[in-house]
C-alpha cells in the first residue's frame, strides 16, 4: 500500500500547501520542511515576511503537527473538538481565533454542504485547518497562485471573507434563479414536485444564515479593539468586508421571505383544487341521489309496486327520475342571491 493513497490530499503531516510572503512580494509555494525552517527561526526574523500554512484535519497527522512545531494557543484546540460551530472570530493571547462556516467545494444546495474551516492569525503567521474541501479557501489559494500580492495575514484573513462573501452570493443568485423557475411554472399552471424544491432551497438557506449571520456581529465588536499589531488600513478592510458579508446575508433574508410567500401562495392554490374536487364530488352525489332514491324504492321484493304492470311503465319512472335530477342539479348550480 502506497502512503500517498491515505494522504487526503496533503502531505505526510497533513499540510494541503504553503505559502512565504516578502515584503511586497507574491508567496512563494513551501513544503514542509522548509515551514518548519521558517517557524523555528521566526524569532530572528528581523523583515516582513509571513507564512500562510493550510492544513487537512481529515490527516491525523495534522493536529499532531500542529501541536509540535506551531505553538498554537489554547483556545484554536478547543474550537476544533468543541461542538458549537457558529461563525465567529475572538481574540486570545495576541491571536485571532476565527471559525468561518463555508459550503463545500461541490455544493449542490444540500443543508449537509456546509463545512467549518478553523483560523489562526497572528502578525507574521496564518494557519487555516479544515476536514473537507471549501470553495472560499481554495479562491484564496487560487489568488495566491495567480501572483496577488498580499501585505500582512491579516489582508489574507480580509480576503478569504470577501472569497466567503462573493461564494454565497454565487449560492444566492442560483437560489433566485431556481425560485424564478418555480414561480414561472406556479403561473403557468404546472406545478408538480417544485414546491418540495422550495421546501428544501428555504431550509439551506435558514441553515446558511443561521450558521453565518453571528461573523458580522462578532467582527464589529472585534474592529472596536483590534489587537495591536494589526494595520489601521488592515481594520478598515475588515470593516468593508464586514458590510459586504452584511449585504448578503440581508439578501438571503429577503429570498427567504420571498420563498414563505410562494409557498403561501401554492398552499392556496392547493386548497382551491381541493376544494373544487370535494365541490364536483357533492355535485355528483347529489345528482345520482334521485336515481339511488328511486332505484332503491323499486328495487324492493314487496307487493304494490307501482306501475310494474304498465305498459309505459319503464319510461314513466325515466321520466321521473330526470325531472328529480334536472330540480337537484338546478338547486345545486343556482347562484347564492346574497353572492
Amino acid at each position: 500500500m502506497q502512503t500517498d493513497h491515505l494522504s487526503y490530499g496533503s502531505d505526510q503531516s497533513g499540510l494541503i500547501c504553503g505559502y512565504v510572503f516578502a515584503r511586497d512580494q507574491a508567496g512563494q509555494a513551501i513544503h514542509t520542511k522548509e515551514a518548519l525552517q521558517w517557524l523555528q527561526n521566526r524569532q530572528e526574523r528581523n523583515d516582513d515576511s509571513f507564512i500562510w500554512l493550510h492544513f487537512n484535519l481529515s490527516n491525523v497527522a495534522a493536529e499532531k503537527w500542529l501541536h509540535e512545531h506551531a505553538d498554537l494557543p489554547e483556545e484554536f484546540y478547543e474550537t476544533l473538538h468543541e461542538g458549537s460551530r457558529s461563525t465567529r472570530i475572538e481574540h486570545a493571547d495576541q491571536c485571532l481565533i476565527a471559525v468561518v462556516n463555508d459550503v463545500l467545494h461541490d455544493f449542490t444546495f444540500e443543508a449537509s454542504d456546509i463545512a467549518t474551516l478553523w483560523l489562526s492569525v497572528t502578525s507574521n503567521i496564518m494557519i487555516s485547518a479544515r476536514r473537507t474541501p471549501l470553495q472560499a479557501v481554495d479562491r484564496l489559494r487560487n489568488a495566491v497562485n495567480h501572483a496577488e500580492v498580499f501585505h500582512s495575514p491579516t489582508e489574507l484573513l480580509t480576503h478569504l471573507l470577501r472569497d466567503q462573501a462573493d461564494v454565497l452570493l454565487g449560492i444566492v443568485r442560483k437560489a433566485i434563479k431556481k425560485v424564478d423557475d418555480i414561480e414561472d411554472h406556479l403561473l403557468a399552471d404546472r406545478l408538480n414536485h417544485k414546491r418540495a424544491n422550495l421546501g428544501e432551497l428555504r431550509r439551506v438557506l435558514v441553515r446558511l444564515q443561521r450558521l453565518l449571520a453571528p461573523e458580522p456581529a462578532a467582527l464589529f465588536r472585534l474592529l472596536h479593539s483590534p489587537p495591536a499589531w494589526v494595520a489601521t488600513s488592515d481594520v478598515q478592510e475588515l470593516r468593508q468586508s464586514t458590510e459586504e458579508f452584511a449585504v448578503v446575508l440581508s439578501d438571503m433574508a429577503s429570498l427567504q421571505e420571498r420563498i414563505k410567500l410562494l409557498q403561501e401562495e401554492i398552499a392556496a392554490s392547493v386548497n382551491e383544487q381541493n376544494n373544487r374536487s370535494l365541490f364536483v364530488l357533492t355535485i355528483v352525489t347529489v345528482l345520482a341521489l334521485p336515481i339511488n332514491i328511486i332505484a332503491g324504492l323499486l328495487g324492493m321484493n314487496v307487493g304494490g309496486i307501482p306501475l310494474a304492470q304498465h305498459e309505459y311503465g319503464f319510461w314513466i319512472v325515466a321520466a321521473i327520475v330526470a325531472t328529480f335530477t334536472v330540480i337537484a342539479g338546478w338547486l345545486a348550480f343556482r347562484k347564492n342571491p346574497r353572492d
